[in-house]
């Protein structure tokens, strides 16, 4: 498995997903009040969160000592590099949780961000390091299907013989790209290989082939990684992380329906499901990668993220209904992270991988 290594920073070989969380006093490198570039959507302390438990608690693998995030060491690392996150706003999520960390050592630049602020660029001008989003809900080509009046119709169209442009085009510039997808797959979807329709995910229409979340995620990831490997302007040393799947922890319904997620503390390993839908899409997920390494001429860096086991025990991270829903009444976010929060142990595995690749 890709995610069984060893550094110099760690002890022994071990698989960063597998452990547990801990208590810890010290509790998180920043509050919500010391990140300036702090999103307001996951600051959930100042919407009225009235618990800081979910602050207390640090991700420890088994059988091997996980090292604090260190920002200047993080910094150092990456010094005159791009890093990208390829994916939606859990992508994004992640990028924030980053910033806000290594802010207790520089504070970033914010150099660019596009008119529906879905992608941004910051400069850490005294370390020469660029981090930056790009949005992307398939990672491949997608269009909603609209109405007569032009309003959205909530089914979309992809082409897994065509990416994204947004991000292919970023590519090549890219020293670090942090890939990700998954939330947007939760509809009806016609999955197309150029002229050719293959079938349709939540459709359930006669004479369509259905084809399940699972194998959509496979049809998109392997050509994602397709692409990435086969990027010929590239850059020779190009490192590619796949972050596994982020588990959303709606209780009592969905994120329509009332779904919720109000507790306060982490679940035991024991608690959650091992085989669930989304251990089953983590592992879709790393089987492309691991295929495209196993086919692959070129020998490029790929590294797994593997955030997926490690998430499903914090239904306590998300903002539930302390997110500033002030247009969005009675909804509640229980897919992203609080910032500060257990997402923040997301970079200390990253930085574990990056070290032992750059």
């Amino acid at each position: 498995m890709i995610t069984t290594f060893s550094t110099s920073n760690l002890n022994q070989d071990c698989d960063l997903s597998k452990g547990q969380w801990i208590p810890h006093e010290g509790g998180s490198l920043y509050s919500n009040s010391t990140c300036p570039t702090i999103s307001d959507s996951k600051n959930c302390l100042k919407h009225g969160r009235p618990n800081r438990d979910f602050l207390f608690w640090r991700w420890k693998p088994e059988g091997c000592k996980l090292p604090r995030f260190n920002p200047k060491a993080f910094l150092d690392l990456v010094r005159g590099k791009k890093m990208s996150f390829i994916g939606d706003s859990v992508a994004r999520n992640h990028m924030e949780s980053l910033l806000c960390l290594l802010s207790m050592e520089e504070t970033p630049k914010d150099i660019y961000k596009d008119a529906e602020d879905r992608n941004r660029i910051w400069y850490f001008r005294d370390h020469d390091f660029t981090l930056s989003t790009s949005w992307t809900k398939f990672l491949v080509a997608g269009f909603e299907r609209t109405r007569a009046n032009k309003t959205g119709t909530g089914i979309y169209d992809i082409d897994v013989d065509k990416i994204d442009e947004q991000w292919a085009k970023d590519l090549p510039n890219t020293d670090i790209a942090i890939v990700s997808a998954g939330h947007w797959f939760f509809r009806p979807i016609y999955i197309h290989r150029g002229d050719e329709t293959i079938g349709c995910i939540f459709c359930n229409l006669p004479n369509m082939t259905q084809i399940s979340l699972k194998e959509g995620f496979k049809l998109v990831f392997s050509a994602a990684f397709t692409h990435i490997n086969g990027c010929h302007n590239c850059k020779d040393n190009l490192v590619t992380v796949l972050r596994t799947y982020s588990p959303s922890h709606f209780e009592n319904g969905t994120w329509n329906t009332g779904g919720a997620c109000g507790r306060s503390i982490p679940l035991r390993v024991n608690e959650i499901d091992q085989k669930s839908s989304d251990m089953e899409l983590r592992t879709s997920q790393i089987e492309q990668l691991e295929e495209i390494k196993r086919v692959s001429l070129r020998k490029r860096k790929f590294a797994v993220l593997d955030v997926t086991r490690v998430m499903l025990t914090r239904p306590d991270g998300h903002p539930d209904s302390y997110w500033g829903n002030k247009w969005m009444k009675g909804f509640n976010d229980c897919t992203h992270w609080c910032l500060p929060g257990p997402i923040d142990a997301w970079s200390e595995v990253l930085m574990a991988l990056l070290r032992q690749r750059l």
